[in-house]
């Protein structure tokens, strides 16, 4: 049975959401939306913001957005807050438009980081961004979070800026850069924000707003766990600390053996394999029996070890050991490698990421410092221990909020709907969804989570939940009946986690399922089946989908839930992440052998067979993940024409900052092991790194090993990794040996079966004039799966349009 939440170390550590006395504006009550105008303000009976929000994204009032959580929490501490969002940044004029704040800026990017929201894996501009009205690319400046931090300095110098989301919690010490290909700075030296708040950050921003508003200076705000702050090396208040200096990498030489002091001189320098006489025999071997000196005696060192002489033996002076004492982990620091030597040194780059992925776990994590520039220009920036998680009972106060669900009303069009050219992609995706759970204990190395929302499970209660359902029945606009997504991070972590409080708190793995599940981990998925049955009881409710991301390892401990999932939760397909199918990759990805995949798969179609249904797994794959070679992705191509796969949508790895894959990428090292100076192949510290377009080209085309265009490369490749004999005509071979008349580019199912904003029309290479797909042309994400049969369509009348694709 799963221990209760809220008894563990954490529950106990920190002080409650709810604990706070409310601030004096609570009198003006809830705004039904956070105002983005003064005339929203004045309405309200406003005279000035106590906190405004500057973000990214379009403000959309639901709790799967950030701003809107965080506006919506300090307004119930009784703060006036009102939101900025995507400002023009030409000027600082628009970022004064709502007055100046009383209290402080909060400053994000957004849900996404604003580099990876506008770029490719390739770096090529997104001419799309799915938090945007439209879906309109360009509306926020690349490294927004500093972009918009510098306007707000511009715009009113004297008030304090508060920086958080992802994209801050990804920057939080000097990282490894892609997009420049260099190591940059730590966004709290860039943006020169006042305090960096990272990970889910409503405990500490609830604080650091409560001392601001008592007229605590800001600079003196040192002490919050979850933030980052600039602090001089000159600095009274870190001279009480206790520094652990890990500026640099061990570099052991030789070690020399312990001296044993009842042994000779040339004793020793046998043991050595050396000798002290020049006269000694050629033929002569240290410690052989009845071995013979040059002059025929016998040698002393062939004699018998008289057993009654024994070396001598040191131990501690008992009268010491009571002083030796272990400063306490709360004043203790760890002092990683400067900016300018992770910069110009990539094994120190290693080094400084391992050593803060192994201070992630809130139960035993210490501060970190990381100092940035030299002479007059040096300050150091401090990294307190990371936030401590919600108990169930702050989750649920953070989820009932009283959200309105849906975007600003300054989106909507003449008609007062968000369809068309306003609608939000984003709000579209999660408008029926709901988050039952924060975190994820999976410990994937190319995955943000763990940088921001740490391996401790934060769920909600099971009334939460069910009341949310109910509101979404009730009061959400277009809901028809089905709840598209009751998930998190990770759909099957509801409610899981160690089953040790103390163990949970003193552990330092870096996943819980990696390389194999943990003894200590609880996998009951009880919990989670109550709630999805408790969940399509509700009257209104016609089905429950569950759209994120699941783990199989994890699910296959559970039949139980695997049945439940299956025959109820699943809309004919289910995406889940193998992403491959080789050792080599998987070790660096730290995801489990594509065995677990295949018992799910067994599980899965018995289940389904079970409830009379043709439902089918997608499994999603990365190519160019570090520790891939060539080899690994012909192997997963194999793989995936014998399982009868065609990948449509390929994702090609996409290095985020402070991510352990970035690590590896960067540096060439494999972060999961002790980094050293002389890298040791039979200790796997090395790692292929899929550097150049060419290469990074050539294990997409494996993945799409399907696409004529893709064909003359493979073959290529083929003939010079020696494997011709998969070319040809026949059903074993991975591509054929002719050539089809191909344009050289791709253009996904996906993007020419869509309907552009604002037209009625498909996008296709004729004029069709009927909503239909064409015949042939399949809608899925594996262009080898039979599409999905809604029987939602009215069928087109006799003699027009176009039959349904079989």
């Amino acid at each position: 049975m799963n221990a209760p939440v809220d008894v563990s170390f954490f529950a106990r550590a920190a002080k409650p959401l709810t604990s706070y006395r409310p601030y004096w504006a609570k009198r003006f009550g809830t705004a039904p939306f956070l105002p983005m105008s003064r005339a929203e303000m004045e309405k309200l009976g406003w005279d000035s913001c106590d906190i405004i929000l500057v973000t990214g994204d379009a403000y959309v009032d639901h709790p799967s957005f950030g701003m809107a959580v965080i506006g919506r929490t300090l307004e119930a501490q009784g703060f006036r807050v009102g939101i900025i969002a995507q400002p023009d940044w030409q000027s600082a004029d628009p970022f004064k438009v709502l007055g100046k704040p009383n209290l402080f800026w909060g400053v994000t990017a957004g849900n996404m980081d604003s580099m990876i929201n506008r770029y490719t894996a390739d770096r090529k501009i997104r001419s799309d961004d799915a938090y945007t009205p439209g879906d309109i690319g360009g509306k926020r400046p690349d490294r927004a979070a500093i972009v918009y931090s510098q306007r707000c300095r511009e715009a009113f110098k004297d008030v304090p800026i508060i920086l958080g989301g992802i994209e801050g919690s990804l920057r939080r010490i000097a990282h490894y850069d892609y997009w420049s290909d260099k190591v940059r700075r730590s966004i709290v030296v860039d943006a020169k924000c006042d305090l960096l708040l990272y990970g889910n950050a409503e405990r500490a921003l609830v604080e650091v707003a409560h001392r601001l508003a008592a007229r605590e200076p800001v600079e003196k705000i040192t002490d919050v766990r979850g933030t980052a702050f600039v602090r001089r090396p000159d600095d009274e208040s870190g001279k009480d600390w206790f520094e652990i200096d890990s500026t640099s990498v061990d570099e052991p030489g030789r070690v020399e053996a312990h001296i044993n002091p009842y042994m000779t001189t040339s004793e020793q320098a046998a043991a050595q394999g050396s000798t002290c006489s020049k006269d000694d025999a050629p033929d002569f071997v240290a410690g052989s029996k009845g071995g013979s000196s040059a002059g025929g005696q016998k040698d002393l060192k062939t004699a018998e070890p008289n057993p009654a002489i024994q070396p001598m033996l040191f131990v501690a002076n008992p009268a010491l050991k009571a002083k030796l004492k272990v400063p306490p982990r709360d004043k203790t620091v760890i002092r990683l490698p400067s900016y300018e030597q992770v910069k110009s040194d990539p094994v120190l780059y290693a080094h400084a990421n391992r050593v803060m992925h192994l201070e992630t776990n809130p139960g035993n994590a210490r501060a970190m410092v990381q100092a940035h520039g030299e002479g007059v220009t040096a300050r150091d920036v401090w990294l307190n221990p990371p936030p401590i998680p919600l108990t169930t009972a702050e989750m649920d106060y953070v989820f009932d909020l009283p959200y309105a669900r849906g975007p600003h009303p300054s989106y909507a069009d003449e008609n007062g709907s968000h369809d068309g050219v306003t609608k939000i992609p984003a709000w579209e995706m999660i408008r029926f969804s709901i988050n039952i759970m924060r975190g994820c204990f999976g410990g994937c190395t190319f995955c943000s989570i763990t940088e921001h929302e740490g391996r401790i499970i934060q769920s909600r209660s099971e009334d939460s939940i069910i009341q949310e359902i109910e509101d979404i029945r009730d009061k959400v606009k277009g809901f028809t009946g089905t709840i598209s997504d009751l998930g998190g991070p990770t759909a099957n972590m509801y409610r899981l986690g160690c089953r040790s409080p103390e163990i949970e708190a003193a552990c330092r793995k870096p996943s819980c399922v990696y390389p194999g599940i943990c003894q200590n981990l609880t996998t009951d998925h009880g919990p989670l089946i109550k709630i999805y049955r408790r969940g399509r009881a509700l009257k209104g409710i016609k089905k429950i989908l569950i759209g994120s991301g699941l783990r199989y390892d994890l699910a296959i401990k559970s039949p139980e839930y695997v049945k439940e999932l299956v025959q109820h939760h699943v809309g004919g397909y289910l995406k889940i992440a193998p992403e491959h199918t080789e050792s080599g990759p998987l070790t660096k990805m730290m995801k489990p052998g594509i065995g677990n995949y295949d018992k799910f798969k067994q599980l899965f179609e018995k289940f389904s067979e079970e409830a009379g249904k043709k439902q089918f797994l997608i499994p999603y794959f990365i190519a160019a993940h570090p520790g891939t070679s060539d080899e690994d992705m012909m192997n997963l191509a194999i793989w995936l024409k014998k399982n009868g796969f065609r990948a449509d949508q390929v994702q090609t790895f996409y290095p985020s900052p402070m991510a352990t894959a970035t690590a590896m990428y960067h540096s060439g090292r494999n972060t999961l092991t002790r980094v050293r100076r002389e890298m040791r192949d039979t200790d796997e510290e090395s790692v292929d790194i899929v550097r150049g377009e060419k290469r990074r080209r050539l294990h997409k085309a494996f993945l799409r090993y399907h696409d004529p265009n893709n064909w003359p490369l493979l073959r290529d490749a083929l003939k010079a990794m020696g494997r011709a004999d998969l070319i040809g005509n026949g059903k074993h071979h991975l591509i054929p040996t002719f050539q089809p008349l191909t344009d050289g580019g791709y253009q996904s199912a996906r993007r020419k079966n869509s309907t552009p904003v604002g037209a009625s029309k498909p996008v296709a290479a004729a004029p069709i004039k009927s909503s239909q797909p064409q015949k042939g042309r399949i809608l899925t994400q594996h262009t080898g799966l039979p599409p999905r049969v809604t029987g939602a369509s009215a069928k087109p009348a006799a003699g027009k349009g176009f039959k349904k694709a079989r």
